[in-house]
């Protein structure tokens, strides 16, 4: 008895600790089910009042469920390096922009590298790429190996950045992977708020504060455009007198909105060339973030002429905080500059006393306050903001820093928390029938030695859910059925032993020997088969995504775990039952 201490002691170690991992799992379970049998507002209420810690620490070290079984949303993004290129451009013309146009055509009917893409067209062009990028006496070789640089460092930057966006949303165990060249494959559990999750994810966080030209210059902006507009379109049939103010309203103060129905006429209208050259020099139209409600329930936006050039951009942020306004009643974000930062705030609010600074966040003017006294302090405001919810995601992406290039979300689908739970039974019956099918056959045909292996797979099983649980993996639709084939794999190498143990009795061998035998010559066969699935599990897991990693990793686990219970735990009870006369050659059938 003895001699099988130390494995016995294994073994029973090993199952506890798989119990105890599963135990967080088992009280979140518990939790639920007490919580659905209150009906009463109050009493469910009263009991997460009082069970409060126990039910957030099972939660958090609770069994992880996947994207398919869980409910929530699967993404896939694209990182726009053809926007990454634009800004690394200099001496842009219309050779240039032309270029860019047919890359993004080309861009769109392929999935080839957009660096690729650009050199060919310059190359077929007969066009230097060093007329545009970095120095002038860089060749073609060297302006493709910085671009190529840098678009990895975008897409990698880019997962960084949207990973702590979304640990910070409190998403667990999101799935970031990424995909080709220029995609992002993002999978969130439990996610039910949608358009915020998307607004969280494409927001790319560019922050500037710019300086807000005074209303004369925009109103004489806005004549020239008017003007240029009404002679481009004289002779056409929707000609009319005044194009551009008949998509706008200009009040008595000076002040300039845009109806709802015209923003995205006016968003695009400003970004033409020919028009962003009737503005002043460095200047351009942006439209307010906050929609201005009227007296009929029309809705409106703020125009401002800006200066281009921002005066300072987000990147000197520190800290970013969502709160409400003095009012208590206005969400806001107040921010704290770093001391480079700090400098050059309290330079800018001291030489423009008096003057507008917008807060500017993707395009888009969140407030413009007057600067009454310079600030010396390195702090700023964001507000006209609608929501604190929407605060508290401003202050996700601004903590979580800009996105290098835009990103666009070119596929999505959304699980239903029901889909989830069908999901659930199904694979839950499916494995549950798999594994009664197994035993039952293992101890019809086995007898006795048939129900060592039984144990050894209900073990099996519980290690590998431990697992999950205890390096916080998810379980997915894909892993249950890892399961299910592991629950194969564990009869496939006790059958070897088995048959193999029948051999030498029937060549005459007493039990003792020929269990032994049987376990020594059947152990080259298991370990060679199970390193090769193990093998394979891995380039699944390495090369594969989404389902297909899920799918891999618990194969992984369940066939260590096979090797464990089938050569050791399996031999130890055989042991014990022969040394204490419990088993005879009739045990193996």
């Amino acid at each position: 008895m003895k001699k099988y201490r130390l494995k016995s002691v294994l073994i029973v170690a090993l199952t506890a600790l798989a119990i105890w991992s599963l135990w967080p799992t088992y009280k979140d379970y518990s939790f639920s089910k007490q919580l659905t049998r209150l009906t009463a507002a109050e009493d469910s209420l009263k009991f997460v009042r009082e069970n409060r810690e126990g039910m957030e620490t099972a939660a958090e070290k609770s069994l992880k469920l996947g994207l398919d079984l869980k409910g929530g949303m699967y993404l896939v993004l694209e990182v726009d390096l053809i926007d990454l290129v634009e800004e690394r451009a200099w001496n842009k013309d219309k050779t240039f922009f032309e270029i860019i146009a047919e890359v993004k055509k080309n861009a769109a009917e392929s999935n080839a590298q957009v660096i690729e893409l650009l050199a060919s067209e310059f190359s077929s062009r007969n066009i230097r790429m060093s007329r545009y990028f970095y120095e002038v006496r860089d060749s073609d070789e060297e302006i493709i190996e910085k671009l190529r640089k840098e678009a990895q460092d975008a897409v990698i930057r880019a997962k960084e950045i949207i990973r702590n966006r979304v640990d910070q949303y409190g998403v667990s165990e999101p799935v970031i992977q990424t995909q080709g060249a220029r995609r992002l494959i993002v999978a969130l559990p439990g996610v039910s708020d949608e358009d915020r999750v998307r607004k969280l994810l494409r927001g790319t966080a560019k922050l500037e504060f710019k300086l807000v030209r005074d209303n004369e210059s925009m109103l004489e902006s806005f004549d020239r455009v008017n003007s240029f507009l009404a002679e481009s379109r004289a002779g056409q049939e929707e000609e009319t007198v005044n194009p551009l103010y008949d998509n706008i309203v200009v009040m008595e103060n000076g002040r300039v909105y845009a109806p709802e129905y015209s923003r995205e006429y006016l968003t695009t209208l400003f970004q033409r060339e020919d028009v962003r050259k009737l503005l002043p020099k460095d200047s351009e139209i942006t439209l307010s973030a906050k929609v201005i409600e009227g007296v009929d329930g029309e809705k409106f936006y703020d125009l401002f002429l800006l200066k281009k050039t921002p005066e300072l951009t987000g990147g000197v942020i520190t800290e970013a905080k969502a709160t409400f306004g003095a009012s208590a009643i206005q969400p806001e974000v107040t921010m704290r500059m770093n001391s480079d930062g700090t400098s050059k705030w309290a330079r800018i609010t001291g030489a423009n006393i008096g003057r507008r600074i917008a807060i500017v966040l993707d395009g888009a003017v969140y407030s413009a306050p007057v600067v009454e006294s310079k600030i010396p302090g390195g702090s700023s405001v964001i507000n006209g903001i609608e929501s604190i919810e929407e605060a508290q995601d401003l202050e996700i992406v601004l903590k979580a820093g800009a996105l290098p290039a835009p990103v666009r979300i070119i596929e999505e689908r959304t699980v239903g928390p029901s889909l989830g739970a069908d999901y659930i039974r199904s694979g839950l019956l499916s494995a549950g029938w798999g594994l009664f099918i197994v035993a039952l056959f293992m101890v019809g045909y086995y007898r006795k030695a048939g129900v060592s292996a039984d144990i050894a797979l209900v073990l099996n099983i519980l290690f590998v859910l431990s697992v999950l649980a205890g390096f916080s993996a998810a379980l997915t639709l894909p892993g249950i059925a890892g399961i299910v084939l592991t629950i194969g794999m564990t009869v496939d190498a006790n059958v070897l032993i088995f048959e193999r143990i029948r051999e030498e009795i029937t060549a005459g061998k007493n039990l003792r020997m020929a269990v032994d035998t049987g376990y020594n010559k059947a152990f080259s066969a298991i370990v060679d088969s199970q390193i090769t699935t193990l093998g394979a599990g891995f380039l699944l897991y390495i090369y594969g995504i989404g389902p297909i990693q899920g799918f891999a990793l618990t194969l992984m686990i369940g066939t260590a775990a096979s090797l464990f219970t089938a050569l050791v735990i399996t031999k130890v009870i055989f042991d014990l039952l022969i040394e204490k006369n419990l088993m005879t050659a009739k045990s193996f059938g």
